[in-house]
């Protein structure tokens, strides 16, 4: 089959959504959304309202006021993820550099006899060299030039601090199972041992990858699967979804707030989270898999 579809100016675009029974009260708002958010973007917000999504027909009383809530609801919580990822990073990054530069020396993550594959070792490796080859960081300019005749890379304190989320991500799964290390992170954070941790780790990347990228979260079926455990040491979920639905962001969440009650407690994600449904009312927050009454959840009170 070849495509065959022409662009479409906005007004065409207004047109088409009408004759297909999308509900427009305002044409220069749904205008303005078109030129600064795109019709493919907010097409991934109005695909779950389609009766016939061969023909792109909508159900009835759909609106593009509905469409636009459900839009913002998403980046803002996108925002919220952000800072919450980022809080979380911050602190494994720092006791990735820290517990393995002293178990090891400070250049851990160069030494292939630390890891299980050698080829995703390799392959993380080039990574790091791109990172620092892309990085404008001043400390590693300097370091370069300072120490121009040490052919390796830069110590961990300086290397791992400019390394991706995902990089760190991987550099911790393929570590040797061996190594005191791995599992006095995973205590750290509250997952008991490293049979766990990289998996909640490989989620979380996959979700900051798509929030760095500005990619939909809501209603979204998302890849990774956090591996459980069966009795946490701190607060968690008493009705605990069945796998079935991890594919939905709320197990994610949970996740995410496990590890933030750790490193930063008292934090105020339950309140922003509960805020934003509540500003979004019409958001079903099945769609996201939240189950009723989350917010009684020992995890969540906590």
């Amino acid at each position: 089959m070849i495509y065959s579809k022409k662009a479409l100016t906005f007004d065409e675009q207004i047109t088409q959504l009408k004759q297909r029974g999308l509900i427009i009260n305002d044409e220069s708002v749904a205008r303005s959304y078109l030129q600064t958010v795109g019709y493919y973007r907010l097409s991934g917000f109005w695909w779950p309202m389609l009766s016939d999504k061969t023909n792109r027909i909508f159900k009835p009383n759909s609106t593009f006021e509905n469409v636009i809530a459900i839009y913002n609801f998403d980046k803002e919580l996108r925002f919220l993820l952000f800072d919450v990822i980022e809080t979380i990073e911050i602190v494994f990054r720092t006791k990735l550099i820290y517990h393995l530069s002293l178990e090891l020396t400070p250049w851990w993550f160069e030494d292939a006899y630390n890891f299980k594959n050698p080829v995703d070792h390799s392959n993380t490796l080039i990574s790091i060299d791109r990172e620092l080859q892309q990085t404008k960081e001043n400390f590693i300019k300097r370091h370069y030039l300072k120490y121009h005749t040490d052919n390796r890379r830069p110590p961990a304190w300086k290397t791992i601090e400019i390394a991706s989320f995902g990089t760190l991500s991987k550099l911790y799964g393929n570590l040797k199972n061996h190594i005191k290390a791995k599992n006095i992170i995973a205590q750290e954070f509250g997952t008991v041992n490293h049979t766990y941790f990289p998996s909640w780790l490989q989620s979380i990347s996959q979700i900051r990858n798509m929030v760095a990228h500005h990619s939909r979260l809501w209603n979204k079926n998302l890849p990774g699967r956090p591996r459980l455990l069966s009795k946490p040491p701190y607060p968690w979920l008493v009705n605990v979804p069945p796998s079935s639905e991890h594919y939905m962001l709320y197990i994610h969440l949970c996740c995410l707030k496990y590890l933030l009650n750790i490193v930063k407690p008292h934090n105020d994600m339950t309140n922003k989270l509960n805020g934003l449904l509540n500003t979004y009312f019409n958001i079903d927050p099945n769609a996201l898999g939240i189950k009723d009454n989350w917010q009684e959840e020992p995890l969540w009170k906590s």
